[in-house]
């Protein structure tokens, strides 16, 4: 982006803030409302301009939400929204009657209606909303879709930037977060003459606008209507996004591209525009913030290198949010790898990222991919994988950035192993067994490798194994968890230390092991513990400290490097003197 447009985008920005000054109407108490009264409805229906629908007054459904939260009923008679009903992305459209703000709308009253209606939240439940004090972002779990019998009109999520067949592919980890995204919608690039054209517009009640989850390459936004502004402080929505309390989301510019009509469901196609502030409040009510400068986000980078040509990359941001970000970094991952025309990953592919986290050193993990289908095949691990990354539970921090390197590899790395066996087995002490591996690679062609195992002295007298693994099922074998539960640590370093120990997933690890009893104080194991210390020290923190049946590698070596293998092989081992 060259400075000039820099300053122009800026510019707008501030044009857009300081059009959005004027005071907060007057709130029309909800006692005043009588059936019959005729209001009007401000929403956007094509572009930026908010236009006016009429509305009668039915009544006050007392306590339809919860004890003080009742809704207000409009019949729809405008004809244009009687033949659409309530649309998604309605959300937060301000009611007025009588020049007064009586509240915005919100819900679907029942689907397939023969006349339509719509519920409106009272103007008192958007002020509480907007005059709550702004807290650190919580984590109060994501919100499921609302079942109750007022049907809450959700923002229209849209998600660009990524192929419909990776949409498709994390279409059920979003539901499962409570998100409902859809493909009809897009974003604006914060360089373009389209994005400057949208901030130089004012902002003002009736307007789109959008609370972001991811921008930049790969944009995941609700979009629905402002309710009102009282100074730089925006409320919108009528009702909560993700229920998600205590916010730090940005809050961007929207413009509408057109409405869809349905009988089940009428939704608004929105473009999502650049940051023009932060989403502070998800409460029942509303959604407010300020104009202004956006949230802190994870910056996220993925480069896949090209061995013909030049490289190519995303650029996006994500919400600094346990459950939502692994899964938005994860969605630009795989678009990088499965979404794009390019053919080099059909062999397979390495994946190296950095977790850049404050005041902390870099934390570097590698996997490797037998094509794009092996990573698809593994996304819920990798997925599983970058949370225990991006989440810290032991420090107040998110990653500033995180970034990816996707390098094609010539040739498929899957492997079938075919052979494995132990020369002996029963052995003197100091003497050498061989391990013999055969195996074929992925087209067919046999391979055969021998290895020489020294056996120790001390090992005499002792039921051992020879044991061939993935770096991965070795590391579980060997008392390790696959996923290392927050409370079995007391430190941001030794989680870091705890993450930073696997063996490598790559390869195969052939391993001299004893059975033990494992028992671990933040990951680090002690083989066979006295009793004693095990009682004292579970006593004080059962959470911190665990025995585990495990094995215990006395000699190990790793083969293959850079091959893929999923068989686990053991053969007993007895050593005499």
């Amino acid at each position: 982006m060259s400075r000039l447009t820099l300053v122009l985008v800026s510019f707008a920005v501030v044009v857009r803030m300081s059009a959005a000054q004027p005071a907060a109407p007057a709130i029309l108490p909800l006692d005043d409302l009588k059936a019959g009264q005729q209001g009007e409805v401000w929403t956007v229906f094509q572009g930026t301009k908010p236009e006016p629908f009429s509305v009668e007054v039915t009544g006050v459904v007392r306590n339809a939400l919860g004890p003080g939260k009742s809704l207000i009923l409009c019949q729809l008679t405008d004809p244009r929204v009687q033949n659409m009903g309530a649309v998604a992305g309605m959300s937060g459209s301000p009611l007025y009657i009588d020049g007064k703000l009586a509240g915005a709308l919100s819900y679907q009253i029942q689907r397939f209606e023969t006349v339509h209606y719509a519920g409106f939240t009272p103007a008192a439940d958007l002020a509480e909303v907007r005059d709550k004090l702004v807290a650190s972002p919580s984590a109060t779990p994501l919100a499921a879709v609302d079942g109750s019998r007022y049907n809450q009109l959700r923002p229209v999520f849209t998600l660009s930037g990524l192929s419909p067949s990776v949409a498709e592919l994390f279409e059920p980890r979003l539901a499962a977060l409570g998100l409902s995204a859809t493909a009809l919608g897009g974003s604006l690039s914060s360089s373009g003459a389209e994005s400057a054209a949208l901030n130089s517009t004012p902002l003002i009640p009736g307007g789109a606008v959008s609370v972001a989850l991811s921008t930049g390459d790969v944009t995941l936004a609700g979009t629905g209507t402002v309710s009102s502004i009282d100074g730089n402080h925006v409320t919108a929505f009528g009702h909560s996004m993700l229920s998600l309390g205590d916010i730090a989301l940005p809050m961007c510019s929207a413009e509408i591209v057109a409405i869809l009509p349905s009988t089940m469901q009428s939704i608004k196609v929105a473009n999502t525009g650049p940051v023009i502030g932060t989403i502070t409040q998800d409460r029942l009510s509303a959604v407010s913030g300020t104009l202004g400068a956006g949230p802190a986000m994870t910056d996220v980078e993925v480069v896949v290198e090209s061995p013909h040509g030049p490289s190519r990359s995303l650029h996006f941001s994500v919400a600094r949010q346990q459950q939502l970000t692994p899964v938005l970094v994860a969605a630009g991952v795989t678009q990088a790898i499965t979404g794009a025309n390019d053919s080099g990953l059909v062999n397979g592919f390495r994946l190296t990222s950095d977790v850049t986290f404050p005041a902390a050193a870099k934390l570097a993990t590698q996997a490797l991919y037998s094509g794009p289908q092996g990573f698809a095949q593994g996304l819920n691990e990798f997925v599983q994988g970058l949370a225990a990354n991006l989440q810290n539970p032991y420090e107040k921090t998110f990653p500033d950035h995180v970034s990816f390197t996707v390098e094609p590899l010539d040739e498929n790395p899957a492997i079938t192993l075919d052979l494995f066996q132990v020369s002996r087995a029963t052995v003197r002490a100091g003497e050498t067994v061989q391990a013999t591996l055969g195996w074929r690679d992925f087209q067919g062609a046999e391979h055969r490798e021998t290895v020489d195992v020294p056996i120790d002295h001390d090992w005499a007298g002792k039921q051992l194994e020879v044991v061939l693994a993935p770096g991965r099922a070795m590391d579980e074998l060997t008392g390790r968890p696959r996923l290392i539960a927050a409370s079995e640590l007391r430190s941001f370093d030794a989680y870091l230390t705890a993450i930073r120990d696997n063996r490598p997933n790559d390869g195969l690890c052939l391993a001299v092991v004893e059975k033990t009893d494992l028992f671990s104080d933040q990951t680090v194991a002690t083989p066979d513990a006295p009793g004693s210390i095990e009682r004292i020290a579970r006593g004080a923190d059962e959470a911190r400290f665990h025995t585990r049946d495990a094995v215990l590698p006395l000699w190990e070596k790793h083969l293959l490097a850079g091959k893929l293998a999923t068989a686990v092989v053991r053969r007993p081992l007895r050593v005499v003197e």
